[in-house]
């Protein structure tokens, strides 16, 4: 049987600055979401003291979420989608991309998985990957 979703997490390290700006960073996931061929419903960011952005985008398939920490380089990222048409590792791959991640942990989960018993599991895999070395 087909799986419900494919929900990626991911903790990206040694990013620009552009994780602290809730504008920029609103933009870029939901061009993300566009990329994915999805359908965005809803989009709320908020700035926590003092450069932090949090942020969601709820799309029609599930959702994007965004967490940022710019004193340490750190984001994490959240996105889940259900439909056969949706992209989602074409939207992670553009959101580590624009902020300029060093470093990435990315688990993929298979969701809602089941043997024909509608007893529903899910299976993962979990990576890491050096996108930059010495800001090249």
């Amino acid at each position: 049987m087909s799986p419900k979703g494919f929900h990626f997490i991911v903790e990206a390290s040694g990013c620009g600055p552009v994780i602290s700006q809730v504008d920029r960073l609103q933009e870029i996931l939901v061009e993300a979401a566009r990329r994915a061929n999805t359908q965005v419903w809803s989009v709320s960011f908020h700035r926590f003291p003092p450069d932090g952005v949090s942020g969601v985008v709820v799309i029609s398939e599930s959702h994007l979420s965004i967490h940022t920490w710019p004193e340490v380089g750190y984001m994490a990222l959240d996105i889940y989608t259900c439909g056969e048409e949706s992209k989602p590792q074409v939207a992670v791959d553009y959101v580590l991309e624009q902020i300029g991640a060093k470093q990435t942990h990315i688990t993929e989960i298979t969701r809602g998985l089941d043997d024909g018993d509608m007893e529903y599991y899910h299976s993962f895999v979990t990576w890491q990957e050096v996108l930059r070395r010495n800001g090249n």
